[in-house]
């Protein structure tokens, strides 16, 4: 736990919130819980236990796969995981909104599996195995559209907590470091929301005969998920020049 020396309720995490979530909620239990279960419908080898040699090596190029889809749960859980801590929230918006991610994650958690298997398989050549068959435009943009929702919708999800925490600000007590912080959350997240959906308007605009790069876009456009960190500082500076204003 990231907590400085600083105890009682003016204890402050390293990112300048107090920490509020002291205690661990049964929402946050099960969120927890939740999250966990999505992680073992990733299992390396999907259907069965590999019998021989062959079958374990096959297993194994499905790793990058895996990995992926674990690091996008895990960056998700961690956003639960710091909302909880720093705001302790229990109340009907929250529950109703921490639901809504859980079911989102058990929902999408094997289409995304796949569709980094996809993606890896493409990107090796064929070496890494592909775990279904892409054979036209419809299939590559279905897939482009069921990440694009997963990811927009997800991302709604967190936004939605952090907006609710910046929403109670005065009964939690946020100082102005902490509320120009919950803004910057609200941001990037509506950020991430906002890049889902362009891929999935791209998607949906696939030419039937499209050039390799309108092929790519659609994928392309979440590089610029790179740019979070300059959207959430300027919005941060911004909400903070006003709160000293």
């Amino acid at each position: 736990m990231d907590v400085d020396s600083e105890s009682g309720a003016s204890a402050r995490t390293r990112d300048g919130f107090r920490h509020r979530g002291r205690e661990v909620t049964r929402l946050e239990a099960f969120v927890d819980a939740a999250f966990a279960f999505s992680v073992t419908l990733l299992v390396i080898s999907v259907d069965s236990i590999p019998d021989s040699m062959a079958a374990l090596a096959l297993a194994l190029k499905g790793i990058p796969a895996f990995a992926a889809s674990f690091a996008m749960i895990a960056m998700f859980w961690n956003a639960h995981a710091n909302w909880s801590r720093r705001y302790g929230l229990d109340d009907g918006a929250s529950k109703l909104l921490s639901l809504a991610l859980v079911f989102l994650v058990l929902v999408y958690v094997y289409p995304l599996r796949i569709q980094f298997g996809v993606l890896f398989g493409w990107i090796s050549g064929g070496w890494l195995p592909f775990p279904v068959k892409v054979g036209s435009v419809a299939d590559l943009g279905f897939m482009y559209l069921v990440y694009g929702l997963a990811f927009s919708t997800m991302s709604l999800c967190v936004a939605g907590l952090y907006a609710h925490a910046r929403q109670r600000r005065g009964e939690l007590g946020l100082d102005a470091q902490e509320s120009a912080s919950t803004s910057a959350e609200v941001a990037v997240w509506l950020y991430f929301v906002a890049i889902g959906v362009l891929s999935i308007v791209l998607a949906m605009a696939l030419p039937d005969r499209p050039t390799p790069l309108q092929l790519s876009l659609p994928g392309c456009v979440y590089f610029l998920l790179s740019f979070t960190g300059i959207v959430g500082a300027r919005v941060q500076r911004r909400a903070a020049a006003r709160s000293s204003a």
